[in-house]
């Protein structure tokens, strides 16, 4: 049966290319593709027990078993330190810090955009938001859309951070940072982060009302249940 492949980051490099088309046996799990991935390229042995796996956008256990046109991902791991590009954090965001992260002088645009906690949502009154996240994984979906920017815009210069814990209306949520030579490339960049950010990143969120809480979805999720976008006074 056949299957696809596709890399990232280092693993990508490590590789030689994005993607590729494989045929493998009837019962292949995805830790044997990896098993043979590591034969072919002894390189990813040192990254095994930080890869990730993903099977069709969903992250599975190397003993998942793949069916015919399963898509494979292989999610390197995210470079730690407090410089890291990709990361989720519990202290508040400072959009200066994360701008020097991709500041470069051979760019002619830097765009930032910084989400915020608002006062009001769905025609209620919010008094704070409570974001929970699977870091690890954030992460890694975080440096996946840089590599979906990079292909789609050349941009090699982004930088995602996300809060986590509970947030008070005002403060910062998530800093996005693009560095391009162009500014038209650098909004289009910045606007395709956040919006992919909403669709795969494993953040989630809680909002606080006088009068109770609930776990909120996406404004795409809001759209595909009422029919409609939030009101001016709603967003």
């Amino acid at each position: 049966m056949q299957v696809s492949i596709r890399y990232f980051a280092a693993i990508r490099e490590t590789m030689g290319r994005a993607s590729e088309e494989r045929d493998v046996p009837d019962g292949t799990t995805a830790g044997a593709l990896f098993d043979l991935l590591v034969s072919e390229q002894p390189r990813l042995a040192a990254m095994r027990d930080s890869t990730m796996l993903m099977v069709d956008r969903v992250y599975v256990k190397p003993d998942r078993v793949l069916r015919a046109g399963a898509e494979i991902a292989l999610i390197p791991p995210v470079s730690g330190g407090a410089e890291r590009r990709f990361r989720v954090q519990t202290e508040p965001l400072d959009p200066r810090q994360i701008e020097a992260l991709v500041d470069d002088p051979t760019t002619g645009a830097l765009v930032t955009f910084v989400g915020r906690v608002r006062d009001h949502a769905r025609g209620q009154n919010v008094d704070a938001l409570d974001y929970e996240a699977y870091p690890e994984a954030a992460e890694a979906m975080m440096a996946q859309i840089a590599e979906e920017i990079r292909a789609c815009w050349g941009i090699g210069n982004l930088a995602i951070a996300h809060r986590a814990g509970l947030l008070r209306v005002g403060e910062a949520s998530v800093v996005i940072a693009v560095a391009s030579p162009h500014r038209g490339d650098a909004f289009a960049a910045a606007a395709y982060a956040i919006d992919r950010l909403k669709e795969i990143v494993p953040i989630w969120k809680k909002e606080h009302y006088a009068d109770g809480s609930a776990w909120i979805g996406s404004e795409a999720d809001y759209q595909r249940e009422t029919g409609r976008w939030p009101t001016a006074s709603e967003a």
